[in-house]
């Protein structure tokens, strides 16, 4: 009887959510005002909006300093022998183990030795792509 009754009790609370959710009315949640969006892409805004782009555009256009210019920020884009070397012969993932060796003491003497990381890679040699292999950056 319990069982039932719960049951029933749930399913009149589903119904009562599932019609108020259908009883609201689209312009209700989403009003909208006059302009469309044609008419605001044509710039029919108001006239603090269009100062406010105005001013957002000439911090755009602010004149470039020398230090814009420096090769340090250009390198990437500067073609050189280990860069065209990276592009012909890429080399495949070889992924590192670190392993973390806890402090311990070490030889006749018990000497402590303090915690250190150490690194191996996974594969003994370092394997080159074949030539459209690899697709994706490195």
């Amino acid at each position: 009887m319990k069982k039932t009754m719960l049951l029933c009790l749930t399913w009149i609370s589903l119904l009562c959510w599932v019609l108020t959710g259908c009883s609201t009315d689209k312009e209700t949640l989403l009003p909208h005002g006059e302009q469309t969006m044609l008419d605001i892409w044509n710039g029919a805004g108001s006239q603090g909006t269009q100062q406010q782009l105005l001013e957002a555009r000439q911090q755009l256009r602010c004149p470039l300093a020398q230090a814009d210019f420096s090769s340090s920020l250009q390198e990437p884009y500067t073609r050189t022998a280990a860069n065209e070397i990276r592009n012909l012969f890429p080399r495949l993932p070889n992924p590192d183990l670190v392993l973390y060796v806890y402090p311990h003491l070490s030889g006749t003497e018990q000497a402590p030795v303090p915690g250190y990381s150490t690194v191996f890679p996974f594969y003994q040699r370092v394997q080159y792509a074949l030539p459209g292999e690899r697709q994706e950056d490195l």
